[in-house]
């Protein structure tokens, strides 16, 4: 149960990451303004939080973990909402980060 649930977390987490910078992105870039960029800072806020329901207890490692995540997110999130479509190399290198995910979140250690 704890790895369905660290995975169920980084998935939040990675929502609220990811949904807020590109609030942000729509914001600012986008010209949608300032109200955007407030739900983008509050949807950041919220991925800090998530953050801190991990399991495991090492910001470090967690937070290392998550990048991986982002990774694969952030590509996911471009081909859903703006139509993005990555090459092989996205794909492998998205590939790669949640190896690395895996590696160092769920490698057995001792006690």
């Amino acid at each position: 149960m704890t790895v369905a649930k660290s995975l169920l977390l980084f998935a939040l987490a990675a929502v609220a990451e990811i949904g807020g910078a590109w609030l942000v992105w729509q914001g600012v870039r986008e010209h949608r303004g300032w109200v955007w960029v407030g739900a983008g800072v509050i949807a950041l806020g919220l991925y800090g939080f998530v953050a801190t329901l991990q399991p495991d207890a090492n910001f470090g490692r967690i937070l290392a973990a998550y990048g991986g995540v982002f990774v694969a997110g952030s590509l996911a999130w471009g081909m859903v909402v703006d139509g993005f479509r990555p090459d092989r190399y996205d794909v492998v290198g998205a590939l790669v980060c949640l190896v690395g995910v895996a590696v160092i979140m769920y490698a057995p250690r001792p006690a």
